[in-house]
């Protein structure tokens, strides 16, 4: 006889040198459960290349073919303090490992909901827009690109940063989309306006994007959720703002509504582009950032107030940046990243199939 400790095993019980067919179907049926475990190899996060949540890499960018497309955007030259967001998508990708084990979907026991079902749900990784150093307009342009791809293959589009600069060709990109199926409401989380027109001749910088998102005649308005503290826009970038079409709250102001009724104000029924500055949470969780602002929000804050939207319209387009991992010395802030990220397109995959 010998004495096993194993998980889904008894520790110590004996087994038979010489186990039956009907001991060995036993253990196998207390082992083995109706997840991605049954076949192949464990594959542990810590094993492997490093797509995004270990899905299939796609080289070919006319050859997508998934319901979710990921695409890196390494790009920080618009920043005005501290660098290295361009080190943020390999960064996001790593951290995204950690929900990558096999288990045929994410099982959430609070909502009794398996998000991301493997047998309904397809996403890629289709690599990095090709970044050329000191070059905005070139490095935006194949930005830009790669999002026109993701669309014309009818996937999702998910941009990782790289700073906030590379939201602007991430909504250049939608012109011809939003020509065929309408237009598109930006819905920004960030500590920043973001609304800088132009200074010093710089129009493309990480404090322009929703100024230069305003100016589009196919975003009907903006959302900009959590703004707060001293920012590179000035006053009359504010009053610019509203009288542009945005919604501007802080996040003291959105903790006194509640969650509830700050998604009433965001259009119903509208198609939504959602962008994720990693400052817009608090540095307390999300110190990895290049102009982290204290008093910002927390995690399931952020969390029920995008389920909420793609339960309100549909989400047809996000980014998230600004992400430093020089700065992010216990690798938290990706984690956060890579966890919205997922919580996210499951919650936008799971509303839409419920809208069906």
């Amino acid at each position: 006889m010998q004495s096993i400790d194993c998980d889904g095993m008894n520790a110590g019980m004996a087994i038979p040198e010489n186990e039956s067919s009907a001991f060995r179907a036993a253990k196998q049926d207390l082992t083995m459960s109706d997840h991605g475990y049954e076949q192949g190899r464990l594959n542990l996060p810590f094993v492997g290349i490093s797509t995004f949540g270990k899905n299939r890499y796609v080289e070919d960018w006319d050859a997508i073919d998934a319901d979710v497309a990921v695409l890196g955007a390494p790009f920080d030259f618009g920043t005005q303090w501290r660098a290295g967001a361009r080190f943020g998508p390999r960064a996001i990708r790593e951290a995204s490992t950690l929900f990558s084990f096999g288990h045929g979907g994410a099982y959430d026991h609070e909502d009794d909901v398996t998000y991301l079902p493997a047998d309904k749900v397809t996403i890629v990784d289709i690599g990095d827009a090709d970044i050329v150093h000191t070059d905005t307009i070139a490095s935006h342009a194949n930005i830009a690109h790669g999002v026109r791809k993701i669309l014309s293959a009818g996937a999702l589009p998910v941009v990782l940063g790289g700073d906030h600069s590379v939201n602007i060709p991430c909504v250049d990109a939608f012109a011809q989309d939003c020509e065929e199926n309408g237009p598109i409401h930006i819905v920004q989380v960030d500590a920043h306006l973001d609304f800088v027109d132009e200074r010093h001749g710089v129009r493309y910088g990480h404090g322009n994007p929703m100024r230069r998102a305003a100016e589009k005649d196919y975003v009907s308005g903006l959302s900009q959720i959590g703004i707060r503290n001293v920012s590179s826009t000035a006053k009359e970038g504010y009053e610019d703002a509203r009288s542009m079409g945005s919604d501007i709250l802080s996040v003291r102001q959105f903790r006194k509504l509640g969650v509830d009724t700050v998604l009433e104000r965001i259009p119903a029924g509208a198609r939504y582009y959602l962008t994720v500055d990693i400052d817009g949470f608090d540095p307390s969780i999300a110190p990895g950032t290049g102009t982290p602002s204290h008093g910002g929000f927390l995690y399931y804050e952020v969390l029920e107030l995008l389920d909420g939207l793609a339960h309100r319209g549909d989400i047809v387009g996000m980014d998230l940046v600004e992400v430093a991992p020089d700065y992010d010395h216990t690798g938290t802030t990706a984690i956060l990243a890579a966890q919205i990220l997922m919580n996210t397109i499951g919650r936008i995959m799971h509303h839409r199939g419920a809208a069906v």
